[in-house]
């Protein structure tokens, strides 16, 4: 029997070196992006002689469909976030991926200096202008799959593809691609436990908002925790909804919703807030006093920006022929308490106390007074000097609010 030559002993080593290493990174949660790098340097030093590693996996995300991590032994890696769409991109159709997932195959290889090579895809014509000489690509998923079933490409399981080219000649040895086949079980429980972590980050950040997410993932569960924060509390409400619930179709509804609610969060969450919930046409968020500077000033900018593009909104809306509505505002200062509320299998992470509740008849009072701004003397007063477009409305009595509250609007 031929004795093992030294490369195999020695790339057979760093291989085993790496499958421990691997399953570390997923322990200690290193970011893809972090532990790719490494990967794909150590690989090279172990003897295979990558030039471009691409991993491609499913996204939790609203916007984002799937996420590339691609490493580059020539230029810096990088990420590509792919949008979520409803119908799959003509690149996707045209890539080794969609051919992977629709012909349920677990690798394919082409040799990219064959003449008459036997599968096509554009990207090969890319590889091969970099001096590419050999690509394979390997399908694994998460979770166990049907053999008899082929994976809807449009509606990606959890898993993940990886494709890796060489500009070696030759190509790949089969000892090579072997020793990748055996390193491909941690890789993926790597990648699942930053994918898990990832989806979790997403799915509470989508629902919850940034700051409860963090506060959430980081162990701040127990119902009734909950901690005093000195906060700018805003409350948004779409005017006129609810005779257009009842005249517009559902689908338009939504839209319409969704139209209003994506220029108030950009602008809320671009100020540094926190929008901690929805309430039909409604949405409470808030300016954290301690984590924003001058945190009164900043929600008054964001008020005045959202103004304006509110009204870009509505032209947009209007050029399409769509229904368009504006909308009623109010902020108000104070401490609030800030955790979980609720039942014992479903809670809210939200504010309660005085200051929201005083937030609230404040917005009630946007019809009174015939404006759709509103702001209370408790952010308004330390800034009155510097913003002449602050305008006092007088002072009012609000029902359930003990003391007579002086109010603002925008001019």
């Amino acid at each position: 029997m031929t004795a093992p030559i030294p490369e195999s002993w020695n790339m057979t080593a760093a291989l085993t070196d790496l499958t421990s290493w691997l399953i570390q990174q997923g322990l200690e949660n290193t970011p893809i992006e972090e532990w790719l790098e490494t990967l794909c340097k150590r690989l090279v030093q172990a003897g295979i002689p990558l030039q471009r590693v691409n991993i491609t996996m499913r996204a939790h995300h609203p916007e984002i469909g799937s996420v590339a991590f691609r490493w580059h032994r020539d230029r810096e890696s990088e990420r590509v976030d792919f949008e979520r769409t409803a119908d799959a991109p003509e690149e996707f159709l045209k890539s080794p991926i969609y051919h992977l997932m629709y012909n349920n195959v677990d690798e394919i290889r082409q040799n990219l200096t064959d003449p008459e090579p036997a599968l096509h895809f554009p990207i090969f014509d890319e590889l091969r202008e970099c001096g590419a000489t050999d690509y394979f690509a390997a399908k694994r998923m998460f979770f166990p799959q049907d053999s008899a079933d082929p994976i809807d490409p449009t509606k990606a399981e959890e898993g993940m593809i990886i494709s890796l080219s060489t500009d070696v000649t030759g190509g790949f040895t089969d000892a090579q691609l072997e020793g990748i086949r055996k390193l491909l079980p941690p890789l993926c429980l790597t990648l699942k436990c930053g994918a898990n972590r990832l989806m979790a980050e997403h799915i509470t950040a989508a629902y919850m908002g940034r700051d409860a997410s963090a506060r959430v993932l980081s162990g701040d569960i127990i119902r009734g925790s909950s901690q005093t924060i000195s906060a700018v509390i805003l409350y948004f409400d779409l005017q006129g909804f609810t005779k257009l619930s009842e005249t517009l179709p559902g689908a338009d509804i939504i839209d319409m919703l969704n139209d209003a609610f994506g220029e108030v969060v950009d602008v809320v969450e671009g100020r540094g807030g926190n929008v901690l919930k929805f309430m039909g046409d409604g949405m409470l968020a808030i300016f954290d006093m301690d984590q924003i500077p001058e945190a009164r000033r900043v929600a008054i900018e964001a008020v005045l920006e959202l103004r304006t593009a509110f009204m870009s909104l509505n032209e947009r809306r209007s050029a399409k022929g769509l229904t368009t509505t504006g909308f009623t505002l109010a902020l108000h200062a104070g401490d609030v308490l800030y955790g979980n509320i609720g039942g014992k299998t479903r809670l809210d992470f939200t504010v309660i106390g005085p200051a929201v509740n005083t937030t609230s008849r404040i917005l009630g009072m946007c019809s009174a007074v015939d404006q759709s701004i509103v702001i209370s003397a408790k952010v308004a007063a330390p800034l009155i000097e510097s913003t002449p477009s602050l305008v006092s409305l007088g002072q009012y009595r609000l029902r359930g609010v003990r003391d007579r509250q002086e109010l603002f609007t925008l001019d």
